[in-house]
């Protein structure tokens, strides 16, 4: 098989690649020893394949073994591909959520989050949600990527962006401690420094977590104000069960379009709610395949489920600035087909196992 053209990983935004033609040329790129990051190079020495001869698309990058726990300690300029030279933009480094255990870090580059943003701001379009409007995200920032990504969408889309940080860690370090007391104060906290950004500044687009989301949704007064200004609502961080969304959807929040958000840092962004789903279908999410692939296993065997089943949700991010292959996640989910031309599964129904990596799995508000 002839070496893919590496031009392939700089496609332009809005075409999507023949995805196997473009996991080889990401093997060529991530294990060529002048373009390689540090990491995978080493890595690659472990390997009991060749990922450049023997990984020829999508379905072989389960040859890969999980790699994520080693993020947690690795020199994050270790996972900057060579090959960028100082040409390597760094947007940031960015931290998991810590929901099981020590936090996992990953570097992005911008060449990611402006393919990720484009793809965000097509789908609002696709919406309707108007340009130019100003946002509100009640959601991570500091180590959090999630914050950058609202933030690059805002801009994309020509808004500027209004923050209530907030702590996930925290949270879920009361909620494993029992406070429930402390915990409902914080969130409380949130929900009025929320409440004033509403009330002060004409908000366009929102952004938060369901639990956000159903506290806002508490307040006759934010109701109102949500309902009068908001045009969009984006959700994401944690799940939302199909009951909660419709609720919200058709009499909460029903002159305002909803728009699911899906993943996580070890992807570096999400999947996203298909559009044009009809008032009575689950929300299914769909990866930006090729860049980011997903499939859904029996966690017994390994083996994909037939489609309609459940089962435990594996994920892939390729992409020029980083490879992160074969995530076994906290997820569960039903397995979908994917959209015509795309690769592996989309998924709906979406909800945390109860223990992952021998932590108990807390959510909390993100």
């Amino acid at each position: 098989m002839p070496t893919a053209s590496l031009s392939v990983l700089d496609v332009p935004f809005d075409e999507r690649p023949d995805p196997d033609e473009y996991i080889r040329a990401a093997m060529e790129w991530h294990f060529g020893p002048d373009t390689g990051s540090p990491f995978w190079l080493r890595t690659a020495r472990t390997l009991d394949f060749d990922p450049r001869r023997d990984v020829k698309g999508v379905a072989d990058l389960a040859l890969f073994p999980n790699v994520t726990g080693e993020l947690r300690d690795v020199p994050v300029r270790d996972l900057i591909p060579q090959g960028y030279g100082a040409d390597a933009r760094i947007v940031g480094v960015f931290e998991s959520g810590g929901t099981t255990g020590a936090p996992k870090r990953i570097v992005c580059l911008r060449d990611w989050l402006d393919r990720l943003t484009h793809g965000l701001s097509a789908d609002l379009d696709g919406l309707g949600i108007p340009r130019g409007v100003d946002w509100l995200a009640i959601a991570p920032s500091g180590p959090h990527m999630v914050g950058e990504m609202v933030a690059g969408t805002a801009a994309r889309h020509g808004g500027l962006m209004f923050r209530v940080d907030m702590d996930p860690r925290w949270v879920k370090r009361l909620i494993s401690a029992g406070k429930a007391e402390e915990t409902d104060a914080y969130v409380s906290h949130l929900v009025e420094q929320a409440a004033y950004v509403l009330r002060t500044q004409d908000i366009g687009v929102l952004m938060t977590t369901p639990p956000l989301l159903e506290r806002l949704a508490r307040h006759d007064d934010l109701i109102e104000l949500i309902g009068e200004k908001v045009k969009g609502i984006m959700w994401g961080g944690a799940h939302m069960d199909a009951d909660t969304r419709d609720l919200l959807r058709t009499e909460v929040f029903p002159g305002c379009a909803l728009y699911g958000t899906y993943g996580n840092t070890m992807i570096l962004g999400g999947a996203t709610e298909r559009l044009g789903l009809g008032p009575d279908e689950p929300c299914v999410f769909d990866p930006r395949t090729p860049f980011v692939t997903f499939s859904v296993v029996d966690p017994a065997s390994g083996e994909p489920v037939p489609y309609g089943e459940r089962g435990q949700v594996v994920m892939n991010h390729v992409s020029k600035s980083a490879l992160l292959p074969n995530n076994l996640e906290r997820d569960l989910a039903i397995r979908v087909p994917p959209p015509e031309g795309a690769a592996g599964d989309s998924v709906a129904d979406v909800g945390p196992v109860a223990m992952f990596d021998d932590e108990v799995v807390i959510e909390g508000v993100y």
